[in-house]
């Protein structure tokens, strides 16, 4: 104990990203990653002691978290902590066996992970390949720092190392503490905080729903982790980013609110919900805090934004309100997830939101600072990983040319979906600038290819079909297979042929009582093997069929054979209505003997594609079934082509 300095709590951030480590399955969650590559007569002793000074200037750096035996998990800050540095030669490798040691090192290095009762949560690693050049490494576990820090520790180190290959002292003033941060936020009203949300997120009760993988979850609980971390990025033009700057400067409007507005209208109209929750990351820097823009540590927070959209809303006026509502929750910015997810009213198990929006916006940037380091070393191949518990983040990074980055779990998500994420999202800003009055609804998303795809590609459905009706394909049928079993019902089963020569035998006798070419032939018989006859019957008398229900109230019945102007009702002694201004009414049962003495011979072609097959009545919804006609073509078409997808034999 003699090593340790300080006991005190943590932050509502570091509460929310324990509680995910502890039982996430991959040791790797909130687990970020710097490397470069450096040329040049880098003085090793130097650059590891000025790594090692700056883990003595900053409690944050000799943290560790205790949270079994303890009420409240506690930060544990020690006096002394000595950096894990590693140190390897490649220089006998080739450079594509360099390039794969390096991948499977970066790999390792993030399997690890680190053990947060073991400080400090951070470590280095110096690869040499070449006499002058070597790779470096450097990760740390997310709960001591964010992306604020990372300019102003890199700032700190390259200080130090100048001053050590130079021989000189180098005196910085003391930082405040972290601590001073965790003590600020004690002092906040969590009641008001409790009240402000709550109202928020009143009658939200699940996740905006992400597109996803087939075999991807429904939703996942809260503690599972990204399997398979993947990341895409696009750069829009300078031209688009500078008519981007000019919009928000013009309308006293940030690019955070842009890019938090653009992310919301893409999960309206991927997921249909004009009800939209999505994560977001805050600084989480009070303004009244002394010192507070240069203290190493995680002031960052995530919160839950909630945006309405609606189709009448004008694209300014809703952006300028989703900013008002960026400035009421910054008052309630220290509040922790894990409370939020409680005052809410989603169940606890599937989490407030899937996706995080992270604006990067930092005083002091890792590339302003590399560029400006020492000119005796080049700094090269820089590259990030950073790992959340989140399938899907965006992150926005300013510049001359904004950038937009999409990490997300490659389980869940398709390359090609994410690709066309970012585009519509590009497409999405254009639109803003291109017409910044026009409303929300009114924001062009597809892209130029997929407008192509869409009008021409996916609606060039002209392809060959049969020249025949469909009572005529089913005769071809019966001339190739006249001896299949073409229908089982119950006990009774007919074959291709004897199912034929039965419709044959109706449509004579159809025929010889006046059915012709879209004569109107009603059938109203339960599913059987009688409605089978009946309808290839009608169809091959040349007859328009209209299938009555027999389940139907028979107000219904009635109305639909009036309105069809229904003269010839097929039916059983099963049904009992019809009216009496029906010419006939024929019944398969007492006339069937009838029927029976007439031709089982094929009768020649009484129709064509342009005919009347049947005529369908909708459901009535709007109070009155409207009857739908169906042509012989329609129906051909519709049924040949659900042979080829999905398919059927």
């Amino acid at each position: 104990m003699d090593n340790i300095t300080d006991l005190y709590e943590l932050s509502p951030m570091q509460q929310g990203m324990l509680f995910h480590s502890l039982y996430s399955p991959e040791s790797g969650v909130y687990f970020e990653q710097r490397s470069c590559k450096l040329k040049g007569n880098l003085n090793i002793s130097a650059f590891k002691i000025a790594w090692q000074k700056v883990i003595e200037r900053h409690t944050i750096l000799r943290t560790a978290f205790y949270w079994e035996e303890a009420e409240k998990p506690l930060q544990v800050v020690y006096n002394q902590v000595d950096l894990s540095w590693i140190e390897e030669n490649w220089q006998s490798l080739t450079i594509n066996q360099q390039n794969d040691k390096l991948e499977e090192f970066l790999q390792a290095d993030r399997q690890e992970g680190f053990d947060l009762n073991q400080p400090p949560l951070m470590r280095c690693a110096l690869l040499q390949i070449q006499t002058d050049e070597y790779y470096f490494v450097w990760s740390h576990h997310h709960l001591l720092m964010d992306g604020w820090c990372n300019g102003i520790l890199l700032k700190e180190v390259f200080s130090f190392y100048q001053a050590g290959c130079q021989n000189q002292s180098l005196f910085l003033p003391t930082p405040h503490p972290y601590r001073d941060y965790i003590e600020w936020i004690q002092q906040q009203d969590i009641a008001a905080a409790e009240t402000f949300w709550r109202d928020k997120l009143k009658d939200f009760t699940a996740p905006t729903p992400l597109i996803k993988k087939a075999r991807g979850n429904r939703q996942e609980a809260i503690g599972t982790t990204v399997s398979i971390n993947s990341e895409q990025q696009i750069k829009l033009s300078v031209d688009l980013t500078t008519k981007l700057q000019n919009l928000v400067q013009q309308n006293r409007l940030t690019l955070n609110t842009i890019t938090q507005g653009i992310w919301a209208i893409l999960l309206s109209r991927y997921s249909g919900e004009n009800d939209i929750v999505f994560g977001a990351t805050v600084s989480g820097r009070p303004a009244n805090l002394p010192g507070v823009e240069s203290i190493i540590g995680l002031f960052i927070n995530t919160l839950p934004v909630r945006v309405n959209l609606s189709a009448d809303d004008e694209l300014l006026p809703w952006l300028q309100q989703l900013q008002t509502q960026q400035i009421e929750q910054e008052s309630f910015s220290y509040s922790s997830l894990i409370d939020i997810q409680q005052w809410s009213d989603v169940p606890p198990v599937v989490g407030l939101f899937e996706s995080l929006v992270i604006f990067e916006n930092y005083p002091v940037s890792i590339d302003t600072v590399l560029q400006g380091w020492s000119n005796d070393l080049q700094i090269s191949q820089t590259k990030g990983f950073e790992r959340t518990n989140y399938p899907l983040s965006l992150t926005v990074i300013p510049g001359a040319e904004l950038s937009l980055r999409i990490n997300y779990d490659s389980n869940r998500f398709e390359s090609a979906t994410i690709s066309r994420m970012l585009g519509h999202l590009e497409n999405l800003l254009q639109g803003i600038v291109t017409n910044p009055q026009q409303k929300v609804c009114e924001l062009p998303l597809l892209t130029a290819a997929e407008k192509q795809q869409l009008l021409v590609e996916w609606n060039d459905t002209n392809c060959d079909f049969s020249k025949d009706c469909i009572h005529q394909l089913f005769e071809a049928q019966v001339e190739q297979t006249p001896d299949k079993i073409a229908i089982v019902f119950e006990s009774q089963q007919f074959t291709y042929k004897e199912l034929n020569d039965k419709a044959n035998q109706l449509a004579h006798y159809l025929k010889s009582i006046g059915v012709e070419a879209e004569t109107r032939v009603g059938i109203c018989l339960e599913r059987s093997e009688k409605m089978l006859v009946g309808l290839l019957g009608i169809l091959k008398a040349g007859g328009t069929y209209i299938p009555l229900d027999p389940a139907f109230p028979e107000e219904r019945l009635t109305f639909m054979l009036e309105d069809s102007g229904v003269n010839f009702l097929v039916m059983d002694s099963g049904e009992t209505f019809y009216k009496t201004s029906l010419h006939h009414v024929i019944n398969l049962d007492t006339d069937w003997e009838l029927i029976t003495q007439q031709s089982s011979e094929n009768l020649p072609p009484q129709t064509t594609l342009e005919n009347l097959a049947y005529i369908i009545y909708t459901s009535g919804s709007t109070g009155k079934p409207k009857g739908v006609q169906i042509l012989h073509g329609a129906l051909v078409n519709c049924l040949e082509s659900m042979q080829q997808k999905p398919g059927i034999t």
